[in-house]
């Protein structure tokens, strides 16, 4: 039989670990600007894959803030093992693991815990000339919170093969964008619908361990090149 992509993805795959180092110039820089850390991710990824290197590399990550015993950890996802020689000089401390494991354990009617840090949002179409849009067709993304937000992921889930059972609902925070601007006083900007997070934390059933493979290794939902759409698993 032959193997499909997903499958052939799945045995390569890897989740790498990096617990920043807070004293290195590179690492504060990420933690303050969405756009640099998107820049360290990507140098992650090998060289000419054409014009969509991340999806290519299969690049997902994911910012956790410090706890009282860790560091702020950056979680990188990747089809191939990253090659960590590529990061800033002492961006912080790495460790990279195998994800075929978790891959083969994806069977119906198994328990799991989940985590994502994912764009919860939604193309709304806009009814007057006041109101930017994001497209042609006269809709604009908008961010959504509470129950929109559960919804929102409670969708998603079940397209991909999960069923939930428990869900706690947690706004992530989001570093700073940062644009050239003429006036000083617009450099800095809040993160806007596209990059507003909401982490979803709880235990989940699966249903369908294709979807699910197929979840995992392209990411859910928009964001995907700033944090967003990573999902982790860990047995219930």
């Amino acid at each position: 039989m032959t193997s499909t992509p997903t499958a052939a993805l799945a045995t390569t795959a890897t989740l790498t670990r990096i617990r920043l180092n807070r004293r290195s110039p590179a690492a504060r820089r990420d933690l303050a600007d969405v756009v640099s850390l998107h820049k360290s991710v990507m140098l992650l990824a090998p060289d000419d894959l054409g014009e969509n290197p991340r999806q290519q590399a299969g690049l997902l990550f994911r910012l956790e803030d410090a706890t009282d015993g860790t560091p702020p950890t950056l979680l990188i996802q990747s089809h191939q093992p990253p090659d960590l020689t590529r990061l800033p000089h002492h961006y912080g401390t790495a460790e990279t693991r195998p994800l075929h494991p978790m891959f083969q354990a994806l069977t119906p009617g198994r328990a799991v815990r989940y985590r994502i840090t994912a764009n919860a949002s939604a193309a709304r179409r806009v009814l007057d000339d006041h109101h930017p849009v994001d497209n042609k067709h006269g809709r604009k993304i908008v961010a959504l919170y509470g129950d929109d937000a559960l919804a929102w992921w409670q969708r998603r889930a079940h397209q991909a093969g999960l069923t939930l059972a428990t869900t706690d609902i947690t706004p992530a925070r989001f570093p700073r964008t940062r644009r050239r601007a003429d006036k000083p006083s617009e450099q800095a900007h809040s993160p806007g619908p596209m990059h507003a997070l909401t982490r979803f934390d709880g235990l989940a059933t699966i249903t369908d361990p294709h979807q699910l493979s197929h979840a995992l290794l392209t990411g859910i939902g928009r964001g995907k090149p700033y944090g967003a759409g990573l999902l982790t698993l860990a047995p219930a």
